[in-house]
């Protein structure tokens, strides 16, 4: 399955945390990450990421894209609502959630989503997205 993982700055070391704790079923998949993230995830846990564009250039951008395109399966958006910073009001960062709503993706916004989604992957119930972007 292909995973972005996105974290706001206050967020990025909690994103860490996730992968570290969850890094054996992370590491069965694709991930896909703006590149400060990426770089400090895979920096961390030895987890092999794809890193696009960081997100002031772009990256969201480029997720948003694979999102549109049904590309991407899950996605890990640990956002940061009590310190907004200039994405929050970024018209990509709504983009990604409607984004997922219209094509049916699981998208998780904090940490207590994300730790049930990644426990969801690690047992299966998510594969039914393969027959889905198969068809």
């Amino acid at each position: 399955m292909n995973i972005a993982l996105i974290a706001h700055d206050a967020k990025k070391e909690m994103m860490i945390q996730l992968c570290i704790a969850y890094r054996k079923i992370l590491s069965e998949h694709n991930l896909f990450a703006t590149a400060k993230t990426g770089k400090m995830v895979s920096d961390a846990t030895g987890l092999n990421i794809i890193k696009l564009l960081s997100g002031d250039q772009g990256g969201d951008q480029q997720i948003a894209a694979k999102i549109s395109w049904n590309e991407i399966d899950m996605v890990l958006y640990l956002r940061d609502p009590n310190n907004p910073n200039k994405r929050d009001t970024d018209p990509c960062d709504n983009n990604i959630i409607r984004l997922c709503d219209v094509n049916n993706i699981a998208i998780a916004t904090n940490m207590a989503t994300a730790e049930v989604l990644i426990h969801g992957l690690g047992r299966g119930d998510l594969d039914w997205r393969e027959i889905v972007k198969n068809q």
